[in-house]
């Protein structure tokens, strides 16, 4: 009986709980190879990506902008960017205990 009891409590806590809404995205994007041409061409490319997703791709407020990887291909130039929110950056941190969370580097 105290199992069953146990089990009850347990099934009722886990479904009364409200998860935390934490926002982590990885999401790709990409510019042209020939707008790495010089320095200024490149900088303007890329705020030019990042303005897009930030304001056309997404639906919060990231507090977190990471790139993580780029590849050229072709004659493209692929960036894999990760965007966290406030609670995101904290999950972040969570699932990630030996590694520093992500600067802001917006």
């Amino acid at each position: 009986m105290k199992r069953f009891l146990a089990a009850i409590v347990v099934v009722v806590l886990t479904a009364s709980a409200t998860p935390a809404m934490a926002y982590v995205l990885e999401i790709t994007t990409s510019i042209e190879l020939a707008s790495a041409a010089d320095n200024e061409r490149l900088r303007h490319a890329l705020e030019s990506a990042f303005d897009d997703i930030l304001t056309n791709a997404i639906a919060f407020s990231p507090t977190v902008v990471t790139v993580q990887n780029t590849r050229i291909v072709g004659d493209r130039i692929y960036i894999l960017l990760l965007i966290a929110d406030a609670d995101g950056e904290e999950v972040l941190k969570a699932i990630s205990p030996g590694r520093a969370a992500p600067s802001d580097s917006k």
